[in-house]
């Protein structure tokens, strides 16, 4: 079983923040999916709103309003080949200082 490392920041501040102030937990969750998948390599990550359904139990128009969510927030970035290709998605970390 592989080991997912979280920086304090985002248990103790994002998710409260999602879940209270946005009242959006799914999108805390969706966060959580990109953070598993990147596993600490490229913070780059190519996945449907359908995986991610699966990867977190929630349906896919919940996984489409979280990914909105976080898009907005800035805590995703997005990059696409076509409009019909899947997109890539980039877990951004505005919190950590360059």
């Amino acid at each position: 079983m592989d080991t997912i490392r979280l920086d304090r920041y985002v248990v103790e501040t994002l998710m409260a923040d999602l879940v209270s102030h946005d009242r959006s937990p799914s999108s805390f969750l969706v966060y959580l999916a990109f953070v598993a998948r990147a596993r600490g390599r490229r913070p780059a990550v190519r996945a449907s709103h359908r995986e991610l359904a699966e990867d977190t139990g929630l349906s896919k128009s919940s996984v489409q309003a979280a990914v909105r969510n976080l898009l907005r927030r800035r805590l995703v970035g997005i990059a696409r080949d076509s409009e019909t290709a899947v997109p890539e998605y980039t877990v951004l970390r505005p919190w950590r200082r360059r």
